[in-house]
């Protein structure tokens, strides 16, 4: 077992910490250590948020209650068996880092915080920071805390599509689209609402998903069937659930009023029966006037 042990150890050297002029049994010793005490660590996961293709700050979370100098101390960062960035007593090492982070990461060595540069969705996951301090000649472990990064990119406004020709007849279906894309992580859920007379129905139909396969970013779509009210006001918009701490993104509210037929008709007739009695009365007053003229004609042929 301790055969297997220490070959296990060696294999996986540039895992746990660089390796600069150290011996055998130094180097041993470091990972027996990292062995044991890694693995049972419990301790805070600190969750960390940052937008896509921005910089991510992972944070070591040292209080450095002694006031060591960092250059007397080993920092390194590690993601699952990735090296992500190391700085051997004061200086930063970059022999070692994983190629996907390679002039990519740099150390405020005041705030003992890590900046990843151009972070990307599969930058995601959990990173450890590991401090170690000679202690007697010997490598000691003596902080050690995690970050959990999220990444996020933000949705495009939720926009509705009427694909509907023509005018809406009362009683017919209303068929709409809501979509959104560009946006990471995945939403919750997408919202309906329908709001007429001050009162306003939530209807949550399916969510269609799809994930672009190179950029990872989402795009979502849902669709209403329904019947609007007649001869009132009904504003529609769709509503994207982002979650607790991303919020929602709303769509620009579409408004639609169906006036039934028979209303129209009935507005006709009062705007033109008034009219029709004005021509009908010019008529008859000219018809009039043509005959006074006729007879007065007529009365004065039988004078001469």
């Amino acid at each position: 077992m301790a055969c297997f042990l220490l070959l296990k150890a060696m294999k996986h050297t540039e895992v746990f910490a660089p390796v600069y002029g150290k011996s055998i049994m130094e180097v041993f010793i470091f990972f027996l250590y990292a062995m044991i005490l890694l693995p049972g660590t419990t301790g805070t996961v600190h969750q960390v948020k940052s937008f896509l293709n921005h910089t991510a700050y992972l944070s070591c979370y040292f209080p450095n209650s002694q006031k060591s100098d960092i250059k007397d101390l080993i920092v390194f960062w590690q993601k699952g068996l990735e090296v992500v960035h190391e700085v051997y007593y004061g200086q930063e090492k970059h022999d070692n880092i994983s190629p996907e982070y390679k002039n990519r990461t740099k150390m405020d060595m005041d705030k003992w915080t890590l900046q990843l540069l151009n972070a990307g969705i599969v930058d995601e996951g959990r990173y450890k920071c590991i401090i170690q301090q000679r202690v007697k000649g010997i490598p000691s472990i003596i902080h050690q805390s995690e970050c959990l990064l999220h990444i996020i990119a933000n949705y495009s406004q939720p926009e509705i599509a009427w694909p509907h020709k023509g005018e809406l007849k009362p009683n017919e279906y209303l068929k709409l689209c809501c979509s959104s894309s560009g946006g990471y992580p995945e939403p919750k859920q997408m919202t309906w609402l329908i709001s007429h007379e001050n009162r306003t129905r939530r209807l949550m139909n399916h969510m269609d998903i799809s994930q672009d396969a190179v950029t990872k970013l989402y795009n979502v779509t849902t669709k209403l069937n329904t019947t609007v009210p007649t001869n009132t006001l009904t504003n529609i918009s769709c509503l994207l659930h982002l979650g607790e701490e991303l919020g929602s993104l709303v769509s620009v509210p579409l408004g639609i009023e169906i006036i039934q037929g028979e209303e129209i008709e009935q507005v006709k007739i009062h705007f033109f029966g008034p009219l029709i009695a004005v021509i009908v009365l010019i008529t008859i007053l000219l018809g009039f006037a043509i005959l006074k003229n006729r007879h007065i004609s007529s009365s004065n042929q039988k004078w001469y």
